[in-house]
């Protein structure tokens, strides 16, 4: 194992083993040892992006001899896996004080490159567009967030002779049949669905059960259900006393009444118990701005769920270098949504939208958007025979019908400045 402490920025720099003092960069020949150190050259390569903490340690060490080069990084797929699993020291023996000196070390693969081996490889492609380049770029060194969208856009992505001709067909069939009007009506209805499919729980509009429209186990598999029972038996066993304290200190009152509700035993209860805390962090995480990694820690929030919340319910930002991951205004949609269809099941397929606006801390107006982009059908309160003061306890509800309701979409029309 050889060492290497030369930093350059981009720019090959040369030197000799020996001269150099061993630090932080280890390495190893992929076949076979070195004999003699002093007959070889070593230069790193530094990422000049250290404002990026995806980037700025990447590093690209290059050994060459009289006749072979090798090359190594300990990043992409050439890379050692052991430098994130495991931290590694080199220990270096001072010869005047005979003292070790400990430094952190980094492990490169160092492999050979055969001359002749880049003059056959394939060329360039000069036909690729700038947009084709970019994609390439993301695929190799782009981050989560983009090669996500990368891949949703490429999913989406339709040729454009196909969809000339579907949208041509479509247009035509609709104007014969329907004329014009109805069109642009079909046009944004369209739009309206692929606005909200961003947030909307997987739907199987054509069940035949009403359970079936949003399944549960889209919601929670049958593992994160299981990992949900030591923290819903706690919740289980709260009394009606710890549960109006709840209420009288502002939590989460959808919680509160399918606790007060459930059963007295049985799988029921269980069932119960362990999505009534599921859906307690779904609304605390509503409230919330960053998510941190001790979310949910002090309620015995088991592992899984928190990698649940996390790849779900936030999306990655970079703030002064540093990668954060936020619950953005979509994401406050989304977890509404996902809180809807988890309140459903817990409801027989009714849910109190008075409730939910107030413990996600939205408008009831933004929640009926919610339920409508579901399908669901909204029940409005009785107003018949009963005073002003009993009407504001009256609560909205919304439950599933099948077929799921369709709502025509509202269109606000600008008003013209006038022209002076």
């Amino acid at each position: 194992m050889f060492s290497n402490s030369c930093a350059h920025t981009w720019a090959l720099a040369r030197h000799s083993l020996s001269s150099v003092k061993p630090r932080t960069h280890s390495f190893r020949f992929s076949n076979g040892g070195v004999s003699n150190a002093d007959n070889l050259d070593f230069s790193m390569y530094k990422n000049t992006d250290e404002k990026n903490p995806r980037k700025k340690s990447r590093r690209i060490m290059v050994a060459e001899s009289d006749r072979l080069s090798y090359v190594g990084q300990n990043f992409g797929a050439g890379s050692l896996k052991c430098n994130s699993l495991c931290k590694y020291y080199v220990g270096v023996l001072n010869n005047q004080t005979m003292q070790m000196e400990v430094h952190n070390a980094v492990l490169f693969n160092m492999l050979p490159v055969i001359p002749g081996e880049t003059s056959t490889a394939t060329p360039q492609n000069t036909t690729q567009s700038y947009r084709d380049k970019v994609d390439l770029l993301i695929e190799a060194f782009g981050t989560n967030k983009q090669k996500r969208a990368l891949a949703s856009r490429r999913l989406n992505q339709v040729g454009s002779n196909a969809l000339q001709n579907a949208v041509a067909k479509a247009a035509t069939s609709v104007i014969d049949k329907k004329g014009l009007a109805a069109l642009q009506q079909e046009v944004a209805e369209t739009e309206s669905q692929e606005a909200l499919a961003s947030h909307v729980p997987p739907c199987n509009p054509n069940a035949d059960k009403r359970e079936d429209v949003y399944p549960f186990d889209e919601l929670l598999s049958p593992v994160e259900l299981a990992a949900l029972e030591e923290p819903g038996s706690k919740m289980a066993a709260l009394t009606l006393a710890e549960l109006q304290k709840m209420r009288d200190e502002g939590g989460s009152l959808s919680v509160v009444k399918h606790l007060e509700n459930m059963a007295t035993a049985g799988e029921a209860r269980e069932r119960t118990a362990c999505c009534a805390f599921y859906l307690s962090l779904l609304l605390k995480l509503a409230r919330q701005k960053n998510f941190q990694r001790k979310f949910g820690h002090d309620q015995g929030c088991p592992r899984i769920i928190q990698n649940k919340l996390f790849k779900t319910f936030t999306v990655e930002t970079f703030n002064n270098g540093r990668v954060q991951n936020i619950v953005s205004t979509s994401m406050r949609t989304k977890l509404a949504a996902y809180s809807l269809a988890l309140l459903l099941h817990m409801g027989h397929m009714t849910a109190d939208l008075s409730l939910l606006h107030r413990d996600l801390g939205i408008t009831e107006a933004k929640v009926i958007e919610v339920a409508k982009s579901m399908g669901l059908c909204l029940i409005k309160p009785a107003r018949a025979k009963v005073d002003k003061a009993s009407l504001r306890d009256d609560h909205r509800q919304a439950t599933v019908v099948l077929p799921l309701v369709k709502y025509d979409q509202f269109i606000e029309r600008r008003k013209r400045k006038k022209m002076h």
